[in-house]
């Protein structure tokens, strides 16, 4: 909690207080059983956690993106699964918040803020992840509507989920031919794909989406045609943002579940603690993540403030904090020695649920092209 203030040190411990009562204790069941804990983010929702960064016109909790992934990291820390998916939420009720009109924005976001719906962001496809620009998903006007047709793949929350923040092609190729749409849950020729099997990630169902001739109005296009992909980028610099914090989580608590293993674990005639070799490993573990928590919350705070330099500060951030968080928790596991491969001990299970996290919101090679971009462009 070093350098925030006394509301934002507030929001961590109400944060972490939810995290270790109501999250933690169910962590693993969730895991094993695939349960996705509809009751439970309907209490985080209660403390304002479904609509984090929303205008509170709507039922939003008119925080900051700094604020934000210091709520995210916090309740990482008792499921990073879980947190994960809510983060995806709060960026798709974000889209419909920043980008819908008024109509939109009241239809919606009330009840996405509340979790007693819940939101799923639509972008990538079986034939285009990072090279999401030449999306094949279309939407062809006719009249006062669209009729979609295609398919989205690995989409968190997938099927059991109410709406559906989708980026379709209604123009030419490239990004400028892409717009977005929200469909709900219902809509005819809307069906979802198999429930898939996952290493980790797994309190959250993931699902292809898949679209039949959907009809859905004009009314539920967020901007104007051809604005989806700036929309798109705009939101997962927030996303970028919210799950390198859930990694920070993830790795906070990694630390913990290490330093506690070495002070009561003996080999040798002594307690792992007495190793210098892990003393330095551990202090390497913790330096590391401070360095990443600095990175998240000064990528943070360019964004809040509308900064030119934003987007290549949340790749950075996405980047550093990913990567270094997984080696934590992976590190943190080694410490463990053979138990740190038993599900009966939590840290493999934040080695699981994080590795997808240098996969997701742009994979990591993705962020060192738009790092290199920027660099060589000046």
């Amino acid at each position: 909690s070093t350098g925030l203030t006394e509301e934002q040190k507030e929001f961590q411990k109400v944060a972490l207080d939810f995290a270790t009562k109501e999250m933690a204790p169910h962590m693993a069941e969730w895991d094993e059983k695939e349960i996705f804990p509809v009751e439970t983010m309907r209490k985080a929702a209660q403390l304002g956690f479904g609509g984090i960064y929303v205008k509170p016109d709507v039922g939003g909790s008119g925080l900051s993106r700094l604020d934000t992934s210091i709520i995210f990291e916090a309740l990482s820390t008792g499921c990073t699964s879980t947190t994960a998916y809510m983060s995806i939420h709060n960026m798709c009720v974000w889209m419909i918040d920043t980008f819908g009109n008024e109509e939109q924005r009241r239809r919606f976001c009330p009840s996405l803020c509340s979790m007693e719906k819940f939101a799923s962001y639509c972008l990538t496809e079986p034939g285009s992840g990072s090279d999401a620009a030449s999306l094949l998903t279309s939407a062809q006007r006719k009249g006062d509507t669209y009729v979609l047709n295609g398919s989205k793949a690995f989409i968190s929350g997938g099927g059991d989920t109410d709406v559906y923040v989708v980026m379709c092609r209604t123009g030419g190729q490239g990004p400028k031919g892409i717009s977005c749409l929200v469909l709900e849950k219902g809509t005819p020729g809307l069906s979802f794909g198999k429930k898939e099997k996952k290493v980790g990630w797994n309190s959250q169902p993931t699902r292809a989406v898949i679209f039949e001739d959907c009809v859905v109005p004009v009314g539920n296009r967020l901007g104007a045609e051809g604005q989806g992909f700036s929309i798109a980028m705009k939101g997962l610099n927030g996303g970028r943002i919210n799950i390198a914090s859930c990694s920070l989580g993830a790795a906070h608590a990694s630390v913990l579940l290490a330093q506690e293993h070495l002070t009561v674990r003996k080999q040798f005639g002594e307690t792992l603690a007495n190793n210098q070799y892990l003393q330095f490993g551990l202090a390497e573990m913790a330096t590391r993540l401070v360095a990443a928590r600095l990175m998240v919350r000064n990528a943070a705070r360019a964004l809040q403030e509308g900064r030119e330099d934003a987007a290549v500060l949340c790749s950075m951030a996405k980047l550093f904090a990913t990567d270094e968080c997984f080696a934590i928790c992976n590190q943190a596991l080694q410490m463990h020695g053979g138990y740190g491969y038993l599900k009966d001990y939590a840290v493999q299970q934040f080695v699981r649920d994080i590795r997808v996290h240098q996969i997701l919101e742009g994979t990591n090679e993705v962020m060192r092209m738009i790092v290199a971009r920027n660099l060589l462009q000046g």
